[in-house]
């Protein structure tokens, strides 16, 4: 059951507003802080303040990196779009089975920034992913040997049964929330298998297929879902097709970085602008690998399509994903490409571990991040697809209809809850074995530091910042938020 209440999100909104205490020597900054622990006995819990001192040598004296962080603010990175996670098939599908009441509830917990997290970007799919229990669908299928040129056909019916009134709610509950939205394959009568299961669209339906994206933004505008960005398609390097095993068989669509430069310089970048659509397109959506492997293209990809001026100029950011390859691949791509917002658009993380993962992906440029599946039931369901999945941070029990929260949940809310969009990471400390961080400057002036302790034991470490610092105690496995006004 939710465990969390909403008198403790309220508690933390009222400390968001900051400022140095009055009446303190130098205008000494202090911080609000805020701590999540593995073993459940802390969750999102407020701590005493943390008062800030003059600054001295010995503070800067700390035997490993570890034992302190040195905050610059002046050494300013990415700016931020925004966090969340997915709002697929098979959540809406979970969250539409809630009576009205419990099901707003739960996605307040998940979108509201004064009762939840304050998710305010959230991945949506141009048809269905593997992660659905309906039958795999377009939003133009057609019988075996029909096409349809002028997509007279085309419909998104199909969203309305249960997708669709969960984002029409989720964007009451923040109306704030941006969505961005995935393409898993598409109609199978544009592609060389005739099917939604692999192979590639055939070029002389290029036309209708940027048509089909401009159907989709107008269809969801008009039902009240403006759609920020789209990717071309959800994980290019894979062709399920070639799969011997059926179990293999879901939603796919191959595409060579060439096929993709080629389709947004001459069809989809025209399209939009031809309709004076504002959406945005973000190209590749794969892993960051830096060399191929296998179904990974690598950061090859993306680079042929912005290498080309004409391509470039319709593409305003890259999207990645995190299967294969490190987090160092985006700063790699970014060195290249200084300019292009990168966004992480599909990979969960999970235990305290996790969260370092997610302090990577943000100190290798990630201008955003989304998590991938928000809620299934303890059976893990529903998924047709072939991939096992692991604990989402909401979980259903499909007999009581009881949502549970679990600490990955809370580990997101240290994120989310605190890091405003258009923050800009600021410079910190490189992460040590136990301890990662990572910091942020909100457009309001207030600093946010993430830190995390992986160890076992309980880990001190020091907050050197301009002329201040500050000695905080972590937790074992815990992740803690300081939240201060910069004076610096």
């Amino acid at each position: 059951m939710i465990r969390l209440t909403r008198r403790s999100f309220v508690h933390i909104v009222a400390g968001l507003g900051l400022s140095a205490k009055p009446g303190r020597a130098e205008n000494r900054p202090v911080a609000r802080m805020w701590v999540s622990t593995v073993d459940g006995l802390q969750r999102m819990s407020v701590q005493p303040d943390v008062e800030f001192a003059r600054r001295n040598r010995s503070d800067d004296a700390a035997s490993s990196p570890g034992d302190r962080i040195l905050i610059t603010p002046a050494r300013a990175y990415q700016r931020m779009l925004g966090f969340g996670s997915s709002l697929e098939p098979a959540t809406c599908w979970n969250l539409s089975r809630l009576d009205p009441a419990q099901r707003s509830r739960v996605l307040a917990r998940l979108v509201s920034p004064a009762q939840g997290l304050g998710m305010n970007l959230m991945r949506i799919c141009i048809g269905t992913p593997d992660f659905t229990g309906d039958p795999w669908y377009s939003y133009n299928d057609l019988p075996p040997g029909e096409t349809d040129p002028e997509l007279k056909r085309f419909s998104i019916d199909k969203d309305r049964a249960y997708i669709l009134p969960i984002l029409q709610l989720a964007r009451k509950l923040n109306p704030n929330l941006l969505f961005f939205a995935s393409p898993w394959s598409p109609p199978g009568w544009m592609k060389t298998t005739g099917s939604l299961i692999g192979g590639s669209v055939l070029p002389q339906w290029y036309p209708a297929y940027a048509e089909y994206f401009v159907k989709f933004l107008a269809a969801y505008a008009n039902a009240g879902i403006p759609i920020h960005a789209v990717t071309v398609q959800n994980e290019p390097g894979v062709d399920r097709a070639k799969e011997k095993s059926a179990r293999w068989h879901y939603p796919s669509c191959h595409w060579t970085a060439e096929q993709e430069r080629d389709f947004i310089r001459d069809h989809l970048g025209p399209a939009l602008r031809r309709n004076r659509l504002k959406t945005k397109i973000w190209c590749y959506d794969h892993n960051y690998n830096e060399t191929p492997e296998g179904d990974d293209p690598g950061i090859a990809y993306p680079r042929t399509i912005l290498r080309d001026p004409g391509a470039a100029q319709f593409v305003d950011g890259v999207a990645f994903h995190g299967y294969a390859g490190q987090p160092a691949g985006m700063s790699a791509f970014q060195r290249e490409f200084p300019t292009i917002p990168l966004h992480f658009t599909e990979g969960s993380v999970f235990g305290i571990e996790g969260g370092r993962q997610l302090i990577e992906r943000l100190r290798n440029h990630a201008a955003s991040y989304n998590a991938w599946v928000t809620m299934l039931d303890d059976n893990r369901k529903p998924n047709n697809g072939p991939f096992p999945a692991s604990r989402t941070i909401l979980t259903l029990n499909p007999t009581t209809l009881e949502v549970s929260e679990h600490f990955d949940f809370d580990l997101y809310g240290h994120f989310m809850k605190f890091i405003d969009r258009g923050a800009v990471r600021i410079e910190s400390s490189d992460i040590a074995r136990d301890i990662a961080n990572v910091a942020f400057r909100n457009p309001n002036g207030n600093l946010v530091l993430i830190v995390i302790n992986t160890a076992t034991i309980e880990r001190a470490t020091s907050i050197l910042a301009g002329r201040f610092s500050a000695r905080i105690s972590m937790r074992p496995k815990s992740i803690a938020t300081l939240v201060w006004r910069g004076t610096d």
